[in-house]
């Protein structure tokens, strides 16, 4: 039978490399963010103000046609990033800071609630959620120049923005990773969890909460859980 898994997550949380692992584990297609050149992004870096809307569109555009040709492949598939983010998180935190006019958010929200609408959701969306000393370490491990500059606030801000959609979305099961305990990369038996949580989750599409086991260390008590696993109602929020 044909699933189709979403990975989420702030930047550095895992997500490429927990993909790649979950589609050698569990035998799916592995699918990465495109890389598409945006018409619109140099005018975007010198005005954003004036071309937020139209770089945002662009790249909820072909988020659009991926999320189509995914559901409609008969593999089972699992992605690195969605629409979804693109506008709950990205193009919400311009709107919020100021760099994308509200009726241009208005008119985004309109077109990214209709194709919400109109697309089949994926059979579950796993969020890695890290804080943001989490996801500083790994970023400096990957050792990519253009992100050593990022501010801790910014990281702050979209972690408050995943969160707040993670919460409230109502389209397809949720899966919350804690990013702070789990490590899937240098522990076997993390994957291991992840792994069997996922096929939990997407065999009984039934609530139940992370493993409060996994990685866990002994004689330090984990993080809070604000964030739990649960079903799905059909419609948008």
């Amino acid at each position: 039978m044909k699933n189709y898994l979403v990975l989420a997550g702030n930047i550095g949380a895992g997500k490429s490399t927990l993909v790649s692992l979950l589609a050698d584990r569990l035998g799916f297609q592995p699918f990465y963010e495109p890389v598409a050149e945006n018409p619109y992004l140099e005018d975007f870096y010198l005005d954003m103000e004036k071309w937020a809307f139209h770089s945002q569109v662009f790249f909820l555009t072909h988020r659009m046609g991926a999320h189509r040709e995914l559901s409609l492949d008969p593999r089972s598939v699992v992605q690195d990033r969605s629409m979804y983010e693109d506008a709950e998180v990205f193009a919400r935190n311009l709107h919020l800071q100021g760099k994308m006019a509200d009726r241009d958010w208005e008119t985004y929200r309109e077109l990214y609630e209709t194709a919400s609408r109109i697309l089949p959701a994926p059979d579950l969306v796993v969020y890695i959620r890290a804080s943001v000393g989490t996801l500083k370490t790994r970023i400096a491990k990957r050792a990519r120049t253009f992100e050593k500059a990022i501010p801790d606030e910014y990281l702050e801000g979209l972690n408050r923005l995943y969160d707040s959609w993670i919460e409230s979305f109502t389209l397809a099961p949720v899966l919350v990773v804690p990013g702070d305990r789990i490590d899937f990369v240098a522990e076997s038996g993390d994957l291991d969890a992840v792994v069997k949580a996922v096929e939990k989750r997407l065999g009984d599409k039934q609530n139940s909460l992370f493993p409060d086991s996994v990685g866990k260390v002994p004689g330090r008590s984990r993080e809070p859980r604000s964030l739990n696993s649960r079903g799905a109602r059909s419609s948008a929020d």
